[in-house]
Order: structure tokens, then sequence, then C-alpha cells
């Protein structure tokens, strides 16, 4: 079940910026580690939900 979670989520996880001069590597990787370290991991998965939205407040669809 946990792992079907996990699939899931990371198939939903945004990979797309609607700013084109912001949708490279370099900037998707300072993104998602500043969302990584604004919602640390939790025992219950909640983290990665509040990630994905993380993201796509930055613009990441």
């Amino acid at each position: 079940m946990l792992l079907v979670v996990a699939l899931s989520a990371c198939s939903l996880y945004p990979d797309k910026n609607i700013d084109p001069a912001k949708n490279n590597k370099a900037t998707f990787e300072r993104d998602a580690i500043e969302c990584a370290q604004s919602y640390p991991e939790a025992g219950s998965g909640v983290h990665v939900r509040q990630r994905i939205n993380c993201m796509k407040l930055k613009g990441w669809r």
C-alpha cells in the first residue's frame, strides 16, 4: 500500500516551470531543495503533498 502511495506521489511531482527562463535543471533542484527544507519528512507522508504544493507555488507544473 505504501509503495502505491509513494509511486503515485512521484508521478504527480511537478517538473515543468511556467516561466521558460526558470525551466531548467538548476532552478528545479534549487526549488526542490528549498521545499524539502521547508517541509521535512514526516512519518505520515504528508510532507510529499506539502512539497508538491510548494513547488506549484514556485511555478512548477
